[in-house]
């Protein structure tokens, strides 16, 4: 039996995140757009949890929240007990979009926020080094953007993100563009990475496979407005090998959410006109 529990379930480490009551309203020039609506949530001391729903549920909202990209509109946000009010060093961001830069190397671009940070180039490379082989890179220190696969632009990225050493890791969607492949062996590296840094991880995403290999719980979301449906709990040992990924209990909990997701893209067919 799969061990479903609520938002408000039992914590097992202290809470380093908490949403409370948080609801956000866009103005647009059709009205006001409720993109989040009573959302309570904590996200406690070294857990990778993950977020995924219908598109337009508020998932990328609370990534900007979290990146103090965006306010609540009504309740509050706190890291580490202080409000969440505009973006803050602890808090490492991993996009979508390829973000390294075409003009820098590797090494020059994982060094680059100790760059901006003054630090003298000899410790910032030589640190640099470190994080480029923690993301299995070692040998492609002097290539370019353009010379590596959209996966291993991801990894610098990911370095160039975890050299500043953010004690929370924010990732929307980072690996949509990538082929499965390439996504379930970049996922067992940043699980690897997480695992070692002990980092608080909050991962935006559509795949559910990914999301479960992944994550000690899965926060799925309703269709807009975005609510809590429900936190599932995975249960799961680490590390997650290919055959506890082949395992009837792990496509029970794929089939479980799936099931949630698909009521809720009904709603939001429904919603639409759509039959």
């Amino acid at each position: 039996m799969l061990n479903i529990v609520p938002v408000a379930g039992e914590q097992r480490r202290a809470s380093r995140v908490q949403f409370r009551d948080v609801t956000v309203r866009f103005d647009t020039p059709e009205g006001s757009v409720t993109a989040l609506d009573d959302i309570s949530l904590d996200l406690v001391d070294g857990e990778f949890i993950s977020v995924i729903g219908p598109s337009g549920c508020g998932k990328t909202t609370i990534f900007n929240i979290l990146g103090g990209f965006v306010r609540p509109t009504v309740g509050t946000v706190t890291l580490d007990g202080h409000a969440v009010s505009g973006p803050d060093s602890k808090v490492g961001m991993v996009f979508q979009e390829d973000s390294t830069f075409p003009w820098r190397t590797v090494i020059e671009n994982v060094a680059f926020p100790l760059e901006i940070a003054g630090v003298p180039k000899a410790k910032r490379l030589a640190r640099a080094r470190d994080y480029v082989a923690l993301v299995g890179l070692s040998g492609f220190e002097q290539r370019r953007p353009a010379e590596l696969s959209g996966g291993m632009r991801q990894r610098v990225a990911l370095a160039r993100t975890l050299i500043t050493e953010p004690a929370i890791l924010l990732m929307d969607e980072p690996f949509a563009a990538l082929d499965e492949q390439t996504r379930a062996l970049i996922g067992d590296k940043i699980l690897q990475i997480q695992q070692e840094l002990k980092q608080t991880t909050l991962l935006i995403t559509h795949n559910i496979t990914e999301a479960v290999q992944l994550s000690d719980r899965v926060l799925v979301m309703t269709y807009r407005p975005g609510k809590v449906k429900r936190i599932v709990d995975i249960d799961l040992p680490r590390p997650r090998t290919s055959e506890i990924i082949g395992s009837d209990r792990f496509g029970g909990y794929v089939a479980s959410i799936w099931s949630d997701l698909r009521e809720e893209a009904s709603r939001g067919m429904a919603a639409s006109g759509v039959r």
